[in-house]
């Protein structure tokens, strides 16, 4: 068995790990639907580069299912078994903890910020997204540029989150994302400062009291939709221009939802689970997650070094909005959450 890498050498697997996973031959992951940042290029390219096939188990599964996939095949090595798992931020350290995973550091380690990334190895950012505004700009003509813009009363009758920030994580860090644009330094501080704000907006008559959608977005209902930047840069794409949709990044306040790359501490394929981290973490795989909307972990990397293709940063906000960007511990978000659950009922009665 290859043993995981210390420290970064080169941004190419080994001769070593490469044999070792052609030798196993199989790749089994989970949950990664062909049509989610880019899946099914990343999948093709990756078995076309190292010449392995890929089991696809349950492609629409949840984080929790991946990990109850691991648990439940703990003596397998049969195809059920996945050897990697593709999860939301907290379910990296719980799996951890409950020794579902095991260590593994890609030689582009370093460039992967250690705020998302376990310091020993076991899971690692692979994408994110930042809070984003998708704008109809057929209704609005002069598009907000932050959140301090959206107190403007222009902007009238117009503003949207997807839902309740109790329930929809999009919400709950829209929320956060307002608060951290007014110079909160804690947590804390930040749900707050956000309540205030969405208070405010509320109170002005610029928040509109109905969940956004790319629907509502296209219908001028909710003309101005706060998400992850991936699901407005798909609805624009998917509306073709049928309103004209701006995707802007506030610039007062850039914060990141993240997801984690880990391998099963049961892994069947134990070395081609490594060549796939490999290819994930390589130039050509973090491009892929790109193409599919998704800011791999090492966009900020990629993009100092000119590393991403012209046409591909054409269809994205400026690079240089996503330098600042702010990733929220388990701790900030448990935090926001409470904060903000308390407090929601207060901002939609007016109180």
């Amino acid at each position: 068995m290859i043993m995981a890498t210390t420290a970064v050498a080169s941004a190419e697997p080994s001769a070593e790990l490469v044999a070792a996973a052609k030798k196993e031959g199989t790749l089994t992951t989970i949950a990664l639907p062909h049509d989610w940042c880019g899946y099914g290029d990343v999948i093709a390219g990756f078995k076309a580069k190292y010449g392995l096939s890929v089991n696809e188990l349950n492609p629409n599964a949840g984080s929790g299912d991946e990990i109850e996939a691991i648990k439940a095949n703990k003596g397998n090595s049969g195809p059920q078994a996945p050897d990697v798992i593709d999860v939301g931020l907290s379910f990296g350290p719980a799996a951890k903890k409950d020794g579902l995973i095991q260590p593994y550091k890609v030689s582009t380690w370093d460039s992967i910020p250690d705020s998302a990334k376990d310091a020993e190895g076991y899971w690692y950012g692979d994408y994110y997204g930042v809070l984003a505004l998708g704008i109809n700009t057929d209704i609005v003509k002069d598009a907000p540029k932050s959140f301090k813009d959206l107190k403007d009363p222009k902007y009238a009758n117009s503003v949207a989150m997807p839902g309740d920030p109790r329930t929809g994580n999009s919400s709950l860090m829209s929320v956060y994302t307002a608060g951290m644009s007014t110079g909160a330094k804690t947590a804390e501080e930040a749900a707050k400062a956000g309540v205030d704000f969405f208070k405010e907006i509320k109170k002005s008559g610029n928040l509109v009291a109905v969940n956004g959608s790319a629907q509502g977005m296209a219908q001028g209902t909710t003309p101005i939709l706060m998400d992850w930047d991936y699901n407005v840069l798909a609805m624009r794409d998917k509306l073709a221009g049928n309103p004209p949709v701006e995707v802007v990044v506030p610039s007062d306040s850039v914060v990141a939802g993240v997801y984690v790359q880990a391998i099963s501490a049961f892994a069947p394929h134990p070395n081609a689970a490594k060549l796939w981290m490999e290819y994930l973490y390589s130039d050509e795989g973090q491009i892929g997650w790109l193409k599919g909307y998704c800011h791999p972990i090492r966009f900020n990397d990629l993009a100092k070094n000119n590393k991403i293709p012209a046409d591909i940063l054409a269809k994205l906000p400026p690079a240089a909005a996503y330098e600042k960007a702010h990733f929220p511990t388990l701790e900030d978000q448990a935090t926001a959450k409470k904060v903000i659950g308390e407090a929601w009922p207060g901002v939609m009665s007016g109180q």
